[in-house]
């Protein structure tokens, strides 16, 4: 069964925030990595205000490793548009798709959305909601194609370089961390599965899986490198996921924002100063598959992670 009746409100959002962050021991040593800082904030704040900015309200924040901290952050927190937080604890070593079937009961029992606590785009949620929407499928997943990591020579007649190009976007789509899923989707995991693997490879062969193409800019946190390229961006006003106002920095910090026109919000609804106190309620890397997205956009999982 396809998606159900458009809601009147944008569905949840499940924040996998559970991980150690394994490739970024510089920074999360003593913290989890969704609390790793770009521009002297938690990724998982720009991550919770990406959707907030969009007329998104309900948050749960899958919990794991040092789950206490992200429950300190969400209950310390302020926030400019009224979300409600909760923080749901899905176990120190769950795997991903553990993590969603396991926070399954607090998503309203309709679609609802998930995404990564390290991955910033500058998406338009409206238009991934129309894909998944309009392709009749259980769940939708964003890709991306991200840039190479290395630059290219570009070959000529019997192999004289005749040009550089530095590091273009790969040909390959891959998973972009942002998906939509309906409730039928679940049947698809268990508290042992990692989303990314066997239930995304299930759903594909099922047809049950779509995709939503973002050409935008797109970036994942993995290592040491990516976070210290995130928090140039932002000491240099290049920060294109910021689809919110410019706001005050942050005392001790150097936050240099850049003003960005915001999207449409997917709900009505008021966002900005003044708007009621968040909701908060606390509870006691994946591997990015290369995929084949071809005339149709219906996404085909390889064989091969």
């Amino acid at each position: 069964m396809g998606p159900a009746a458009q809601p009147s409100e944008p569905p949840p959002v499940a924040i996998l925030c559970g991980g150690r962050g394994t490739r970024l021991r510089e920074r999360t040593g003593e913290i989890p990595k969704a609390l790793v800082e770009i521009g002297g904030r938690p990724i998982l704040w720009h991550v919770v205000r990406l959707y907030a900015a969009q007329g998104f309200r309900r948050f749960v924040l899958c919990t794991g490793y040092r789950r206490e901290m992200i429950e300190e952050f969400a209950a310390s927190t302020a926030w400019p548009e009224p979300i409600a937080l909760e923080c749901h604890d899905t176990g120190r070593d769950t795997p991903t798709g553990g993590r969603v079937r396991l926070a399954a009961d607090r998503l309203d029992g309709g679609a609802f959305n998930v995404a990564y606590a390290d991955g910033l785009a500058d998406i338009r949620f409206a238009e991934l909601l129309a894909v998944h929407r309009d392709g009749n499928a259980l769940a939708t997943m964003t890709v991306v194609r991200p840039r190479s990591q290395f630059g290219v020579a570009e070959l000529g007649e019997s192999d004289r370089v005749i040009g550089f190009e530095e590091k273009p976007p790969v040909d390959q789509w891959v998973n972009g961390g942002f998906f939509c899923l309906e409730p039928g989707a679940l049947a698809y995991l268990d508290e042992s599965s990692t989303l990314e693997r066997e239930p995304l490879r299930r759903l594909a062969a099922d047809r049950q899986l779509q995709a939503y193409r973002h050409t935008g800019f797109w970036e994942c946190m993995d290592t040491y490198k990516d976070a210290v390229e995130l928090n140039d961006r932002w000491a240099r006003g290049e920060a294109p996921w910021v689809i919110w106002g410019q706001e005050e920095p942050r005392s001790g910090t150097r936050e240099r924002a850049p003003s960005r026109s915001a999207p449409t919000p997917v709900a009505p609804g008021a966002t900005g100063a003044g708007s009621p106190p968040v909701e908060t309620e606390v509870e006691g890397h994946r591997p990015r598959a290369a995929i084949d997205v071809g005339p149709s956009s219906t996404a085909d999982m390889p064989e091969t992670a």
